[in-house]
């Protein structure tokens, strides 16, 4: 097959051009004039990590307004429920488990049934805060709006 005129681009090696769509091949920035080596662009956070950080934040957050809510309960990440108890119709997205014996009372978030209902990063951070605090309640008996003053009001779910 010949290559035509318009696909190639003169001045352009062919490592550097995109190729069958697959993303740029060249470095994105010039060496720093420092060290001589390339510049590596940052990168987004991953989800999982994005995803905990998410949660230490909104623990913290809850932990400033009440600290009693958060008291001798253990956080916990779970990429999805892997025990199903009490499922009706949807998969749930935390479960707050009882204290037990000598044990603290746990709340554990599910990733994946998270991101999976959250339309955008912002949208998840909220999801996640509310899911908490709704926990939170369900274990200590304390409402919400106890939990959480500053309360995330309905103009927020037009980010989840």
């Amino acid at each position: 097959m010949k290559v035509s005129q318009i696909d190639r681009v003169p001045g352009m090696s062919s490592r550097q051009r995109d190729r069958h769509a697959r993303g740029l091949r060249g470095p994105l920035a010039m060496p720093n004039p420092l060290t001589g080596r390339p510049v590596r662009p940052r990168r987004p956070a991953a989800k999982a990590d994005f995803f905990v950080a998410a949660v230490q934040s909104s623990v913290a957050t809850i932990a400033r307004h009440c600290p009693e809510a958060v008291a001798q309960i253990r956080f916990g990440v779970e990429d999805v429920p892997y025990l199903a108890t009490d499922w009706t119709d949807q998969v749930p997205l935390a479960a707050a488990l009882e204290a037990t014996g000598g044990e603290w009372s746990q709340v554990v978030v599910y990733r994946r049934p998270l991101e999976h209902r959250a339309a955008t990063r912002t949208g998840l951070q909220i999801l996640i805060r509310r899911t908490i605090v709704e926990q939170l309640s369900a274990l200590t008996g304390l409402s919400v709006n106890d939990i959480d003053p500053e309360g995330l009001d309905d103009s927020d779910d037009d980010d989840l």
